[in-house]
């Protein structure tokens, strides 16, 4: 009897904590909507009669007197391959702001690179330069509290974009909202004073300037000056005041005065750090403002054109020629010649395969550099590009992997020692060449998630110049840095590896086990290509 009545009062115990818990979830998926935006403040990027007046504006304007180019019609663009460079860019415009600093991202992390990032902030802020920052809520998980301590700041707006509802256990919505939640900010763009941006495929994090020990990612952003950079500011305000753009301060507890002199003491206190030197050492040693003020930086000017996805994506539909691809194709046409395409993610889905194969049966080059499975850290991306390999073979596309230890080196006019962490690489630029006449770079794979989930941006950029350089430097170092992959007599695939005059070939990917090549083919077969 006393064993049956602890069974009955554990029993009623289980089922009030079930009802409790399940009256608990109920209130926190009906009681955790997004709020009003109705209070948000406005603002928009300063105009050019006002930016102009800053010292990188007049710099700006002096250059391209000094080159004799007209800024009402071509922009001028330099490329950042170096990661260490990358870095250096951004942190040294910060600091030359006067006016403002407008910031968008899809990752930030609070590593080093992060920290002395956000250093500048804060510094630049403190002279009264206005700093809005737009961070995708996916990508910056983590940050609330720093996020919400930097809004504190009196100079200083966050906003996360497309945010979650529930702060404390953020894979809720992914079961009550996965329709929206799962549909990303992808865009990056760097803008000070409204006169210099930096656009392109870094993040902001170790990885993607050369300071972690784990995997390195190759990269590629631009520096532009001129009247592109305006198209980035109205683009960054569409953003900014866009219906998911919401204020920190309506999402997370507020940050007080005291938080964020602690906040300022400990990025100060980062620039001491052993991981932090080499970035601080380039700082000091980079000659990008002295060579801008003096009229001696050797931008390329050329016609370019800002595409980028209307922030309603997020919702699904948007208005006529709002998404990014079809900007593209308006821009483009088809190309007549040639295409050299670089994409860490690359899953062209059938639509993708026939569209080469036309192209190639018109005549047109198509080279294609992805990661290989042993240097992708998505594997699961993998999976959806893998089963596409054979038929883009047999359309006639020239087809390479990037090997784990293949980073494309830089220009001969950047350090060859750019790394600060490990040597491993892992691709992330996005960019391609069209007829040996158009470049674009910017944030968008060739995948199904960047053409109908997230939003993205980038430049096209008319520059036989920048696009040769492209394909020069696919043809002249690719198959020292990457596998390149064909089918062998059998019709097989196999992956060549190229070492000087040496050649070896391989039946698998790779470099990987029976079991990674496994699961990648099982994840193949399952209907998930929509999502990556």
């Amino acid at each position: 009897m006393k064993v049956t009545l602890e069974r009955k009062h554990i029993s009623s115990l289980s089922k009030r904590s079930f009802i409790f818990w399940l009256l608990l979830c109920a209130t926190a998926l009906g009681g955790c909507a997004l709020p009003a935006l109705d209070k948000r403040a406005q603002s928009q990027a300063f105009p050019p009669s006002k930016s102009t007046q800053t010292g990188i504006g007049q710099s700006v304007t002096l250059l391209a007197e000094h080159l004799n180019k007209a800024t009402d019609k071509l922009s001028g663009i330099v490329t950042l391959e170096d990661p260490v460079d990358a870095f250096v860019a951004r942190a040294l415009l910060a600091e030359a702001s006067e006016l403002s600093i407008d910031l968008q991202y899809y990752i930030w992390r609070e590593d080093i690179a992060g920290k002395l990032l956000l250093r500048t902030l804060i510094r630049a802020a403190d002279r009264g330069v206005r700093v809005r920052l737009l961070l995708d809520d996916h990508g910056s998980s983590g940050m609330d509290k720093t996020l919400a301590t930097l809004d504190a700041h009196r100079h200083i707006e966050v906003r996360l974009f497309n945010p979650y509802s529930v702060r404390s256990f953020k894979s809720i919505d992914y079961l009550t909202d996965f329709q929206r939640i799962n549909r990303r900010m992808h865009n990056k763009s760097f803008t000070v004073d409204n006169q210099i941006s930096i656009v392109g495929g870094r993040n902001v994090a170790n990885e993607y300037f050369g300071a972690d020990n784990g995997i390195q990612f190759t990269d590629l952003d631009v520096l532009a000056i001129g009247p592109i950079v305006d198209h980035v500011s109205k683009d960054f305000d569409r953003y900014w005041s866009s219906i998911s753009a919401y204020p920190i301060e309506q999402l997370v507890e507020a940050s007080n005065k005291e938080d964020l002199r602690s906040l300022g003491m400990e990025l100060e206190s980062t620039v001491l750090s052993t991981e932090a030197k080499p970035f601080i050492s380039a700082i000091k040693a980079s000659p990008l403002l002295n060579d801008l003020q003096n009229q001696v930086l050797e931008p390329v000017f050329a016609k370019v054109n800002l595409v980028s996805d209307d922030p309603a994506k997020i919702f699904g539909p948007t208005p006529e020629n709002g998404l990014l691809v079809q900007q593209l194709d308006q821009l483009l046409g088809s190309p007549q010649r040639s295409l050299t395409l670089i994409s860490p993610y690359f899953v062209p889905g059938d639509t993708g395969v026939q569209l080469f194969r036309d192209l190639e049966e018109k005549g047109v080059e198509i080279k294609v550099l992805t990661n290989s499975l042993e240097a992708n850290d998505v594997a699961l991306v993998h999976s959806g590009y893998a089963k596409y390999r054979r038929p883009l073979l047999e359309a006639g596309v020239q087809l390479y992997e990037l090997r784990k230890f293949g980073a494309i080196e830089a220009t001969p006019q950047t350090r060859k020692t750019a790394s600060i962490g490990s040597s491993e690489a892992s691709l992330h630029a996005k960019t391609f060449a069209v007829d040996s006449n158009t470049l674009f770079v910017g944030s968008f794979n060739f995948d199904p998630r960047s053409l109908s989930l997230n939003t993205e941006l980038g430049f096209l950029i008319e520059s036989p110049q920048l696009a040769m350089a492209l394909e020069t430097k696919f043809d002249e170092q690719i198959k020292q840095a990457a596998y390149e992959v064909v089918l062998n007599e059998n019709k097989d695939l196999e992956w060549i590896e190229h070492n000087g005059a040496e050649t070896r070939r391989y039946e698998e990917e790779p470099n990987t086990s029976f079991y990674q090549r496994a699961v990648i083919g099982l994840f193949s077969f399952l209907p998930i290509e929509p999502l990556l």
